[in-house]
């Protein structure tokens, strides 16, 4: 990998981000900000004159996988900064995840594309180096917000790069909160008198939502090298009646998985899905990953998660219980459909 120029700034790539405790309830006070939770890649900007440099959470390079920004970053008038933000990509009303993903890719042709396709934006939420080529880091973050804000009234004036809100208000996060899922992953809270903290979590937590779901089993995987279920493949019914694969749960104790393929085995009849099917094209596929046995639609299980992506389970779901008292066409797309959407994009500035 090329050597990055170094930079003529108080702080240098790599340089670790503050990150966030995980807790369970939104802390309430004088001393808290709230911030919405993006569901996009973490990302420190650093520019200096015409050398501009995006940084990821864990260190490594991004500019090369998203062009546009590092030109909105150029664009700006401040010749000097350090932003913290998230990288976040539209499609639609929604913010896509897979997008995302797919920018991390070796060939610079398909990386153009997608962004000329669905451009990246930096929603930026704290200031680690002012225009004047100061450090910030040690300023308590009641004095660096309004730094920050003076600085994107100032500045940002370029499409791709925008203030994200922050609020004292409780009622305002409560709202934020009610909107948790398709662009927003939760709320951060941080304290007002904290510096900001490189690589440590002492004062910002992040709080998540889990919701549920009431899924058809659709297929399922035998777990690898074991004639045992590991884990099952869950589906929604959309608006024309077709079962969506929208992810899985694998969760499964040992007695369980033994279970499952007694009670699976005589329901094994394809199709499973007719609609989206599990093991689609996807750079993330293996060959395995493809492998799955369809069901006929006759079992309901409830599950918890924590975001839907592109009508899609982010990550693996935990089985809460099964539901033979639910109508395996009672379970639709709608439980995880996000109204609210089309707004949530306001929280930017």
């Amino acid at each position: 990998m090329t050597p990055r120029p170094r930079l003529h700034l108080p702080l240098q790539p790599p340089y670790p981000p503050m990150e966030t405790l995980s807790v369970d309830t939104i802390p309430t006070g004088k001393e808290w900000l709230y911030e919405p939770k993006w569901d996009g890649f973490r990302a420190l900007a650093f520019r200096d004159g015409d050398e501009v440099q995006l940084q990821s959470k864990n260190g490594l390079p991004l500019a090369r996988y998203f062009p546009e920004v590092i030109e909105h970053l150029r664009a700006l008038k401040a010749q000097r900064f350090v932003l913290d933000g998230e990288l976040v990509i539209r499609v639609g009303n929604q913010l896509s995840f897979e997008e995302l993903q797919m920018r991390i890719h070796p060939a610079e042709s398909r990386v153009k594309r997608l962004a000329a396709e669905h451009p990246a934006t930096l929603l930026v939420f704290d200031l680690l180096v002012d225009h004047n080529g100061d450090r910030l880091t040690e300023h308590p973050l009641r004095e660096r917000r309004p730094k920050l804000e003076a600085f994107a009234r100032r500045f940002f004036t370029a499409p791709g790069i925008r203030l994200s809100k922050a609020s004292t208000q409780r009622k305002v996060v409560d709202r934020w909160f009610a909107s948790v899922g398709g662009a927003l992953d939760g709320i951060i809270a941080k304290r007002l008198d904290c510096e900001y903290r490189s690589g440590d979590r002492k004062g910002a937590v992040k709080v998540k939502k889990l919701r549920t779901a009431d899924c058809v089993v659709g297929g399922f995987r035998y777990a690898t090298n074991a004639k045992v279920i590991g884990s099952l493949l869950l589906g929604l019914y959309d608006g024309e009646g077709k079962l969506n694969h929208v992810g899985f749960t694998s969760g499964l104790t040992g007695d369980q998985r033994k279970e499952l393929v007694r009670k699976l085995k005589p329901l094994m009849a394809p199709p499973g899905f007719t609609g989206r099917a599990p093991g689609g094209p996807s750079r993330w596929s293996t060959d395995r990953s493809e492998e799955w046995e369809p069901l006929r639609p006759k079992l309901v299980v409830e599950v918890s998660y924590d975001h839907v992506s592109d009508e899609r389970f982010r990550h693996g779901t935990r089985l809460l219980r099964w539901r033979p008292d639910k109508a395996p066409r009672q379970c639709t797309m709608d439980q995880i459909e996000n109204k609210a959407a089309a707004s949530i994009m306001k929280l930017s500035t």
